[in-house]
């Protein structure tokens, strides 16, 4: 399950590796890597509780797509029984099977 963020200081969307670790250290779920890069030279860190909610934001947005792709999720769309043509419904079972 491969999560996606957005940057909150671009606004980007990015795809971190799955361990979340990049060669140079761990990746952010706040900042995309070019941000990241910046914020860490310029000696801000990131706000845990801002790292927390992209991550549980990530993963309920994963968890709906899984849900979307599995077959028969949405279980049977076909209608039970075919529409009733304009002849069928003329007549006296037509007015019946309205009032009922």
């Amino acid at each position: 399950m491969r999560l996606i963020f957005e940057c909150v200081e671009c606004g980007g969307h990015y795809l971190p590796p799955e361990s979340m670790a990049y060669q140079d250290g761990p990746a952010s779920p706040v900042w995309c890597s070019r941000c990241q890069t910046a914020k860490r030279a310029a000696g801000v860190r990131e706000d845990p509780l801002l790292a927390r909610v992209a991550l549980a934001t990530a993963r309920a947005a994963a968890d709906r797509r899984a849900a979307d792709e599995q077959p028969g999720a949405r279980g049977d769309v076909r209608p039970s029984r075919p529409p009733l043509s304009r002849r069928a419904r003329s007549g006296p079972g037509g007015v019946r099977s309205r009032l009922g």
